[in-house]
């Protein structure tokens, strides 16, 4: 059985509150759950303390046993010191696309032109 340890939303409309759960992969995200592990609460600040809630024990026997944190779930992790995540480096998402790179060759043609005009 896969297990996952991840987010289950629960609150009101627009109102969310998440539940940090291990569950198997296969059930629904506000389904069937094996054990309760934290909370997050995304409508308090960055700052306040009791943001993200982890029980620390109950999670580090999890992962022991293989259980797989979803990547929202790795950050707070990451954030707590209990996992390590993988720095991401992806420079191509950063360039510009074809037709980006085309309409600014045609822009720095049309920019050179009024400029070489007014040199001769």
């Amino acid at each position: 059985m896969a297990l996952k340890i991840r987010l289950t939303r629960g609150g009101a409309k627009k109102r969310p509150y998440y539940r940090i759960v291990v569950a198997d992969a296969r059930a629904p995200r506000d389904g069937r759950f094996i054990d309760k592990v934290g909370a997050y609460d995304p409508m308090k600040a960055k700052d306040d303390p009791t943001r993200i809630v982890l029980d620390n024990e109950k999670i580090q026997s999890w992962l022991a046993k293989g259980a797989q944190p979803t990547d929202r779930v790795l950050r707070f992790l990451d954030q707590a010191g209990l996992a390590k995540r993988p720095t991401r480096n992806n420079p191509q998402k950063a360039e510009p696309g074809e037709k980006a790179k085309e309409r600014a060759a045609k822009r720095a043609e049309k920019a050179a032109a009024p400029a070489e005009d007014a040199a001769a």
